[in-house]
């Protein structure tokens, strides 16, 4: 299936150099990019000032589940 929702996909932003230059549409890409990307970045940077990830010492599903409530803790409280 083509359109199979549970398929993981990376998105990556567009780089430019001196001699390719970024699009207009792909400068509103890596826009839409960022803005996405700045919640998430924002949640992980309040966990590392909670050291709660130096102090982790449990198994992997139990840390995903954990960080997964935190972050939602975390963007309400931004968010509020």
């Amino acid at each position: 299936m083509d359109n199979d929702i549970l398929d993981l996909v990376i998105v990556t932003g567009y780089t430019a150099n001196r001699i390719h230059k970024l699009t207009p549409g792909q400068k509103d890409a890596n826009r839409v990019l960022a803005v996405g990307r700045a919640p998430v970045e924002h949640g992980f940077a309040h966990l590392k000032n909670w050291r709660i990830l130096a102090k982790l010492r449990t198994d992997p599903a139990r840390a995903t589940r954990l960080l997964c409530a935190l972050l939602v803790l975390t963007n309400l409280e931004v968010n509020r």
